[in-house]
């Protein structure tokens, strides 16, 4: 008791109180539960407005670019338009006027304006 007293006084002029001078016990942190309660909407949410819509996006893309045939009117990424003329496994043969053919990667296409009837193959 003398010790806890003498403790006080020596706090007393630092602005500390009698009270103050014992142990506290230590505050408890959120539990784990609750951490995973704030957090489990937060990666829904991202995943439901950020992620799940790009890979729709790309998955019509590819489906997009797998049906692109000869004659179709296309629409690349540097804005030319042109009328396919050949497709090979990675690129695609583009009229873009008269005596002007133009060979563009197939990723680089954006849209497919209109589908033309299937042309027959290489004359």
């Amino acid at each position: 008791m003398r010790n806890k007293m003498l403790i006080a006084g020596l706090l007393l002029p630092f602005g500390a109180s009698p009270a103050l001078a014992q142990a506290a016990a230590a505050p408890a942190g959120p539990s784990l539960i609750t951490q995973l309660l704030f957090f489990l909407p937060l990666i829904l949410i991202f995943y439901f407005l950020l992620i799940r819509p790009q890979q729709q996006r790309a998955k019509k893309h590819t489906e997009m670019i797998a049906a692109i045939k000869r004659g179709d009117t296309v629409v690349t990424s540097g804005g030319l338009i042109g009328k396919v003329n050949k497709v090979n496994d990675g690129e695609i043969s583009l009229d873009l006027a008269e005596n002007v053919r133009v060979r563009v990667i197939k990723a680089m296409i954006i849209e497919v304006r209109n589908k033309a009837e299937p042309v027959p193959a290489n004359d």
